[in-house]
């Protein structure tokens, strides 16, 4: 399950619009390691905020849980009787994190679910968390997502979402891409390898700029936000009720 990312290093294969399939699964931790500026940090802190703000008696849920990152973390750093709802709706990674989670404590509480994570009924949460996920949801469905999670979080419930952003400012915005795509270099990523997977990911992964989430924060009913996390294009806030 730790295999290295070699996915779009295959110049004799198609560029297919990329989807969370057994190959990606097969490579994803690398993937996200090579690609995602301080994701180590960014799923550290989650589990620390999870630690400090959910009671007993709520459950919290990973929407877009992949191999389970964050839901680890839940697990760790969560009440005993809290459980924690992992939502993803690609097989392999359902079966990718029920192995890599085997072993740690409080599996016992954790409840893998299959399935369109806007399909899923939220509720009697204390944190929902939504990891590099929104960004992979049409942008015109996201509105009424992020407003049915609001729904689904007790009072003193919070949100934790990471993203993606787009940068408007046309200067900034081209340094912020050559910066990442550097990032990616420097971890050892070809230029065919980035150019292909840049291809793939268009119109799959739509970012948005810190604006548009905000906006989409506050028009959900939320009482307030905070950005607390940046590392170059890649931004996560909490919000409560």
């Amino acid at each position: 399950m730790n295999e290295p990312d070699d996915l779009f290093d295959r110049p004799s294969a198609p560029v297919k619009p990329f989807e969370f399939d057994a190959d990606v699964a097969r490579v994803f931790p690398d993937m996200v390691r090579r690609s995602v500026p301080g994701y180590a940090e960014l799923v550290g802190l989650t589990g620390l905020i999870a630690r400090r703000v959910v009671r007993p008696g709520t459950c919290c849920y990973d929407l877009g849980c992949s191999l389970g990152a964050v839901t680890r973390e839940l697990l760790l750093q969560t009440p005993a009787d809290v459980p924690v709802i992992a939502v993803d709706a690609s097989e392999a990674m359902i079966e990718g994190m029920l192995t890599r989670l085997a072993d740690v404590p409080g599996i016992e509480r954790l409840v893998p679910l299959r399935a369109d994570l806007e399909a899923v009924e939220v509720g009697g949460a204390g944190l929902v968390v939504l990891n590099l996920t929104l960004q992979f949801i049409p942008p015109e469905r996201r509105d009424a997502l992020m407003a049915r999670l609001r729904a689904g979080l007790v009072p003193g419930g919070m949100l934790v979402l990471a993203e993606k952003v787009e940068i408007p400012d046309a200067q900034g915005g081209r340094l912020m891409r050559t910066l990442h795509e550097d990032f990616k270099r420097a971890n050892g990523y070809s230029e065919l390898a980035i150019s292909r997977k840049r291809a793939a990911l268009e119109r799959v992964l739509v970012p948005e700029t810190v604006e548009t989430h905000e906006r989409r924060l506050c028009a959900a009913g939320f009482a307030g936000h905070l950005r607390w996390f940046r590392n170059l294009n890649f931004v996560a806030w909490i919000a409560w009720t």
